[in-house]
């Protein structure tokens, strides 16, 4: 018994060290004993100290044993073992009470009159702690039932919607806070003045060459107008200044210079330059390129005749009063 106290004040020991080091010691996000592997050998040495002074307080008491007279040695040998007898007592005698079991020498007192073919039933009381916990879901079923069903509490679909709106708040905040975690598909466009702003400079500093400061065009298409090679919009916008344009005559890939955030803040800024109208620009090329998902700008319905009617929607690429999506 004495060995395996030994045995678990030394593990103990250790488990102390172990979590007072990573307490003291400032690792940043990782585990100090990663962090520092130097860490195990003082965990180590703190190990083999513990033992020693396990060994050393054994060798001392069993000194002080030999030493005493035989009846000393009676009477402290009779004072261990109730101290053994008595540990963890009260957990014993609760453990018991809990139970609450005849011991197997007074069964008889329990005997009921049934014998089934020499199988006699015992009378025992429940478990006072299966009791208990009855008792526990009695009252637990009745606040429940007043809580969601007196009260009006949220039930199950609310909290999942709460939870959800919540999870979303989450999500909102975290891509608020790392605006690189963006790519063609998630991609949205920015209106705040100041990523507007940040994309016109990053728009000086590399697209003018090609495309001129009023996104008029020169070696490279005219930005301000309905036409595009690779497709308009802020998704097609990012996609060509991340992966570059047609092979061997198109512009460069820029994700290895710019970061995610700031392809989606250029990509913004040349979306405003649609319908500028410089006077210098270039001379359409591609296609005209509409917005599925944008709205129908006219609608004309002509009666042919009695029984048939024609509806002509258009969707203008060009609005003066409206910043379209364009590019």
């Amino acid at each position: 018994m004495k060995t395996t106290a030994s045995y678990l004040r030394v593990i103990g020991f250790i488990i102390l060290a172990f979590f007072l080091l990573e307490l003291i010691i400032d690792s940043g996000d990782q585990w100090a004993i990663v962090k520092y592997p130097i860490i195990w050998a003082v965990l180590g040495m703190l190990f083999f100290f513990a033992i020693a002074l396990e060994i050393i307080v054994a060798a001392l008491q069993r000194v002080l044993f030999d030493g005493l007279t035989g009846e000393a040695q009676e009477r402290y040998l009779l004072a261990e073992k109730m101290r053994e007898d008595n540990r963890f007592g009260w957990f014993k005698r609760k453990y018991k009470e809990m139970l609450d079991a005849k011991p197997v020498a007074k069964e008889q007192e329990i005997v009921l009159d049934h014998n089934y073919d020499g199988i006699r039933e015992l009378d025992n009381n429940l478990p006072p702690w299966w009791v208990y916990m009855f008792y526990a879901t009695i009252i637990f079923a009745a606040v429940y039932l007043v809580r969601y069903h007196i009260f009006d509490g949220t039930n199950q679909t609310e909290e999942y919607e709460i939870e959800i709106a919540q999870a979303k708040a989450e999500v909102d905040e975290y891509k608020k806070n790392n605006k690189d975690l963006i790519d063609a598909n998630t991609v949205e466009l920015l209106t705040d003045a100041g990523d507007i702003e940040a994309g016109k400079s990053i728009y000086i500093a590399n697209c003018v060459a090609c495309h001129k400061d009023s996104g008029g065009g020169g070696i490279g298409p005219n930005l301000t107008d309905d036409y595009w090679i690779l497709g308009g919009g802020i998704k097609n916008i990012f996609h060509t200044i991340s992966e570059g344009g047609r092979a061997g005559k198109g512009m460069i890939a820029w994700k290895t210079d710019l970061k995610p955030s700031e392809m989606a803040q250029v990509a913004s800024y040349v979306m405003t330059l649609h319908g500028t109208n410089p006077v210098d620009a270039k001379e359409p090329e591609g296609d005209i390129w509409v917005d599925e998902n944008a709205p129908v700008d006219n609608v004309d319905v002509k009666v042919i005749d009695s029984t048939t009617i024609k509806i002509e929607m258009t969707n203008d690429p060009v609005i003066d009063d409206i910043q379209a999506e364009g590019k």
